[in-house]
């Protein structure tokens, strides 16, 4: 039986106490800048030993990461919002039954409608892990995509692949999750979003070799269904041998038209305002042309063709354009935190008001999507009183130094591949992206200065190992939960996932040597 893991919060107190005992035993020092300009020079200074400051570490941490977790808290609350429409599920229903329709053509019956459900289905929901980071959503969607996978001849692991695992290789190779990339970017002081361009070859390749295993599997249980480790287990959903009822879908609200009206008046005014948009990633010249208006009479169409089927596609809709206004937004206007979080809210009123709901049954989703959320954003408060306690003690730097004197002559790949583990080893035991971003990049970016790396190779460190690990970890509460609703045992899941495992790991650490070895932009 597997021992009970330390609650996170406690781990990062005890870090904090840890801390603040190494300020009484490591010796002080900084790194100071010359005045002629060049790498900064370490010289020894006083240690300050930290006392009754590791009681207030939470208030310092919280001062110092204020604008994240205010945007952590915005989030939250905003796509609480959205998911009270129900707007997801009613996509994911619609695209399993138009994969289904595709059946009557030879072509796709000789590739596989099978095959192809599941290659589309895990490059949504990679989508999804990859631009929005979407974790604890999954638990809703395995109580549909399994039963569908059973029907089709698989198992039930091969249905939390299709939707739990797929999410986790999009979170892994994420390409603008703002919980993730976005905050350990910010936090690096790099451009929002930098190095798109590699990250998204990763992403490919990732998904490339994990959905390959997928199908592999998949095929092979369908040949020989006793085969699969969960095959006594999942006599429970071949007993149902039919997928969910669908339930009465919502229609269009007429609070839906108005707030179609009144989101168009205002893109409108917007267009007037920015007539012209450049787009450019990283250093590149990019593109300049007409963006908003085109967005706008997009926005129209899309807009009005939803509000005639329903409510829910219409917040789908609101969804789909939020992504590309965000993209846009950083692209093209530098945008941070701050404009990305007002954004994600502006579409969670909309959504609510789409929906028909009061400003009151607004204010209390967001409320509760707020609360939910909220130990995430006090972790991260909580981490950066770490950093903090190193600081006011004067030893940051020491350990710095030390590190990279450490690790100075291992070479460039030694070094990020050293990075990449301890990552993924903090990761076991602090699955939450968000809090080991606010807890190790404050140091390994830095560091990673000291040794000749460049901070987007440390960020793509964090990145993988952040990501893959979060599939197999007991600490996971979103991998327990998902386990749960499809009655798979930890054991046999973890047997399953331990090959797979080890392929994206050490895959991860082969996409990290290009990131120090050739000329990519961003990096």
């Amino acid at each position: 039986m597997l021992k009970k893991v330390p609650h996170t919060y406690v781990i990062v107190f005890f870090l904090i106490v840890l801390s603040a005992l190494a300020t009484w035993l490591v010796p002080g020092g900084t790194y100071v800048t010359p005045e002629e300009g060049g790498m900064p020079v370490f010289q020894s200074a006083d240690s300050q030993p930290q006392t009754w400051e590791v009681f207030a570490a939470l208030f310092m941490g919280f001062e110092r990461q204020a604008g994240i977790i205010i945007f952590i808290l915005m989030i939250g609350g905003a796509f609480w919002i959205m998911n009270d429409s129900r707007a997801i599920d009613v996509g994911i229903r619609a695209f399993l039954k138009f994969t289904v329709r595709l059946e009557r053509y030879a072509l796709m019956r000789r590739l596989g409608t099978g095959n192809l459900v599941i290659v589309l289905v895990m490059l949504m929901f990679s989508v999804f892990g990859a631009v929005f980071g979407m974790s604890e959503e999954t638990i809703a969607f395995i109580i549909i995509i399994v039963p569908l996978a059973i029907s089709m001849g698989y198992d039930s692991i091969t249905g939390v692949a299709m939707v739990f695992v797929a999410a986790g290789l999009g979170f892994a190779g994420a390409v603008l999750n703002p919980f993730t990339i976005g905050i350990a970017q910010g936090l690096a002081d790099l451009p929002l979003f930098s190095g798109f361009e590699y990250r998204l070859v990763a992403w490919l390749v990732i998904n490339a070799v994990g959905i390959s295993y997928i199908l592999w599997y998949a095929a092979r249980v369908r040949r020989t269904p006793e085969r699969s480790p969960v095959y006594h287990e999942d006599a429970y959903w071949r007993a149902q041998l039919h997928l969910q009822e669908e339930g009465e879908e919502a229609g269009t609200h007429k609070a839906a038209w108005y707030t179609w009206g009144l989101s168009l008046l205002a893109l409108i005014a917007f267009s007037f305002a920015y007539p012209q948009s450049t787009l450019a990633m990283g250093s590149g010249d990019g593109f300049t042309g007409p963006v908003l208006p085109l967005l706008t009479l997009a926005y129209a169409v899309t807009g009005f063709l939803a509000l005639r089927v329903s409510s829910p596609v219409f917040v789908l809709n609101l969804l789909a354009y939020t992504i590309v206004f965000l993209i846009v937004g950083v692209m093209g206007y530098q945008w941070y935190i701050m404009e990305i979080a007002a954004l994600f809210f502006a579409m969670g009123i909309l959504s609510g008001a789409a929906m028909g709901k009061s400003p009151d049954t607004i204010t209390r989703l967001f409320l509760t999507g707020a609360g939910d959320i909220l130990s995430a954003a006090l972790i991260v408060g909580l981490a950066g009183g770490i950093i903090v306690i190193l600081e006011e003690g004067q030893i940051i730097h020491t350990i710095l130094h030390a590190m990279a004197g450490g690790m100075s002559d291992m070479g460039d790949v030694a070094s990020v591949g050293i990075m990449y583990v301890i990552q993924t080893i903090i990761n076991v035991v602090i699955p939450s992206g968000s809090a080991k971003a606010a807890l190790t990049m404050p140091i390994m970016a830095p560091f990673s200065d000291l040794i000749g790396l460049s901070r987007q190779a440390t960020v793509l460190a964090f990145q993988f190992g952040d990501g893959f690990t979060n599939m197999i970890t007991p600490t996971s509460g979103v991998l327990i939960g998902v386990l749960g609703v499809a009655k798979i045992p930890y054991v046999k899941w973890v047997r399953w996932m331990a090959p797979l495992m080890l392929v994206l790991v050490l895959l991860g650490f082969l996409l990290l040597i290009p990131t120090v070895t050739l000329k990519l932009n961003g990096f």
